[in-house]
């Protein structure tokens, strides 16, 4: 059975009232815990899943910035130590504080806030952080164009943030150290790239690309690899000094731009050498991603599909259940003893 032929049993299987953990851990290649389910607030806040729908289209409406936003929380969240809502926690050493999660603190944080309020007044201490950012995350995605797809609740939240753990690998990461780091979190070569798939969406600072504007591998000189033309365009937007002039942002995927659309035009610059981070740029290279970014260059179906069944992988990596951690009452801060 194909990964998409597995979402759609397990979106069908969603519709089952009686529906159990042991129907979707049958499902060869998404494995989620045991521990979490479908509809698991059924009975203890039955439209927590609602309210949090309503909430991101209420708050996506005025800045559809938020889908990209939720997206990054997400997967800093997930791939640092695991789906348990730590990257929400404040402090002077917390993993927000990072320099590879520069920029995260802001409207989508704003956004998890302000819906578990929500929650809290209607279902005091019962949803977790953890699930409100994964619900939230497929939703605002969702709005901006992605397919939806079931997400497994009963995650709690962790109760420790340290930047000391932080280890998001650089947007100048090798292709081969990329891909060892998903592997490292159970998710293969297909997810890395259908997952940066999401870069159509959303912005990065000047810092993060300025090496293959200007000095590629130390060499003094620009990254063959860009086009010339995209080249002269992205040096315009990123100075060489761009960073002492506060590290501006550029779209990640001018195609979309500040439409913020969900597309499949991502792989169409990658095919023309017209992408800015240079992990984007390696997957047009080898030969297996640069197949898997032809064929979603060639049909944006494909690329959605996948991105769903990705998402929900990713929504599954090291989650706490049962007796784990805590439920937070504030997502910024772990519970007074």
């Amino acid at each position: 059975m194909s990964r998409w032929g597995l979402l759609l049993l397990l979106s069908e299987l969603a519709l089952v009232s009686l529906c159990t953990v042991q129907h979707v851990e049958a499902a060869e290649g998404l494995k989620p815990p045991l521990t979490l389910k479908w509809h698991y607030y059924r009975n203890s806040c039955r439209d927590a899943e609602t309210y949090v729908r309503h909430q991101v289209e209420y708050y996506w409406k005025p800045d559809k910035s938020l889908t990209p936003k939720l997206l990054r929380l997400l997967y800093s969240d997930c791939f640092i130590t695991g789906c348990d809502a730590s990257i929400l926690l404040d402090g002077q050493n917390s993993e927000k504080t990072a320099p590879q999660n520069s920029g995260l603190e802001g409207y989508g944080t704003v956004v998890i806030d302000k819906i578990k309020q929500v929650l809290e007044q209607r279902c005091p201490g019962v949803v977790s952080c953890a699930d409100i950012l994964n619900l939230a995350a497929r939703d605002a995605a969702h709005l901006a164009g992605a397919p939806s797809y079931p997400v497994l609740t009963g995650r709690r939240d962790g109760m420790s943030s340290s930047k000391a753990s932080v280890d998001l690998p650089s947007p100048s990461i090798s292709w081969e150290e990329a891909l060892a780091y998903f592997e490292s979190r159970n998710l293969d070569v297909l997810d890395l790239a259908t997952l940066l798939g999401a870069h159509s969406m959303g912005k990065t600072h000047c810092s993060y690309i300025t090496d293959r504007l200007y000095n590629y591998n130390s060499t003094g000189k620009p990254d063959p690899d860009m086009d010339p033309s995209y080249l002269a365009q992205m040096r315009k937007q990123c100075p060489p000094n761009s960073k002492s002039q506060g590290d501006p942002q550029v779209f990640l995927d001018p195609a979309s731009g500040s439409s913020y659309t969900f597309s499949n035009s991502y792989y169409s610059r990658l095919l023309n050498h017209q992408a800015n981070l240079g992990i984007d740029q390696q997957l047009a290279r080898g030969d297996d991603t640069s197949q898997i970014a032809q064929e979603y260059d060639a049909g944006l179906e494909d690329f959605r599909k996948e991105f769903a069944l990705s998402m929900a992988r990713m929504g599954n990596i090291k989650v706490l259940t049962g007796n784990q951690g805590e439920i937070r009452k504030n997502c910024r801060a772990v519970n007074s003893k």
